[in-house]
């Protein structure tokens, strides 16, 4: 069975720092190496053999109007495009409603320039022990490629690990845990506030003395949620190098270049 994929892709607009060091219209439609973010996002999903139907959650409604070219991207690319809500998992949420629950889902976003065919193959490979699986990344393999890239990590049995803003959702229950994450999404770049918001205290004081693994971590939340949910440990580095700031972009560009 193929996959659906959700972009998260709103936008601030002209207002967003990365869309002004870049001088685009909005965030998606800044251009790095020569092709805008959304742009990149779009012919790497739909070139992947694992995926069919692309959902684009945002820019909103008043911003496509404004970049036609976006508009005439989006259009393109056959993907289809939602409003988005007040928040990425607001607008996770908005367009999973709009999918079959039988269907599996993969979640991703707009600012991950660096996404490639492996990764999408890694998220996406068949599984029967998760019902969710969530893209992570060894720290020490981002840092021994990329010393200068500042990411979050959250620190789980001595070791840290690294988002990589890719989320697989393998069966209808998943679900769940993409809603209960609203309660932390604010807190993504504080890791021991996520920790207490989904685990309780209990696990924050093991977080804080070192004693919580990874296997611990997630066991102790397909408890609490009553979801089954684990890591897809991923290890290309870029997997973890999204584009949030203006120093992000011009790494994602010189590696991009690099590349070329």
């Amino acid at each position: 069975m193929t996959w659906d994929v959700i972009v998260l892709a709103g936008d601030r607009g002209a207002d967003d720092p990365v869309a002004q060091a870049a001088g685009a219209g909005c965030k998606a439609m800044a251009s790095i190496a020569g092709r805008p973010l959304l742009a990149r996002i779009l012919d790497t999903v739909s070139a992947a053999p694992e995926l069919s139907q692309c959902h684009v959650v945002g820019p909103g409604a008043d911003i496509v109007a404004a970049n036609p070219t976006l508009a005439s991207l989006i259009a393109d690319s056959r993907a289809r495009w939602l409003a988005p809500a007040d928040s990425p998992v607001a607008s996770a949420m908005a367009a999973l409603a709009t999918i079959d629950e039988d269907r599996p889902v993969l979640i991703t976003t707009a600012d991950h320039a660096l996404l490639t065919q492996g990764m999408i193959q890694a998220m996406c490979a068949p599984r029967d022990d998760v019902d969710l699986a969530v893209g992570l990344i060894d720290r020490a393999r981002v840092s021994s490629a990329y010393p200068e890239s500042k990411r979050t990590a959250i620190r789980l049995g001595g070791r840290g690990y690294c988002g990589c803003n890719l989320f697989a959702i393998h069966h209808a229950r998943g679900r769940r845990l993409v809603d209960a994450w609203r309660r932390v999404e604010d807190e993504r770049k504080h890791p021991a506030r996520v920790v207490s918001g989904m685990l309780g205290w209990s696990a924050l004081a093991r977080y804080a003395l070192r004693r919580l693994s990874l296997e611990q971590a997630f066991a102790s939340l397909s408890r609490r949620f009553d979801v089954r949910v684990g890591p897809t440990l991923l290890t290309t580095p870029e997997a973890a190098i999204d584009v949030d700031t203006v120093a992000d972009l011009r790494q994602v560009e010189a590696i991009l270049n690099g590349r070329r």
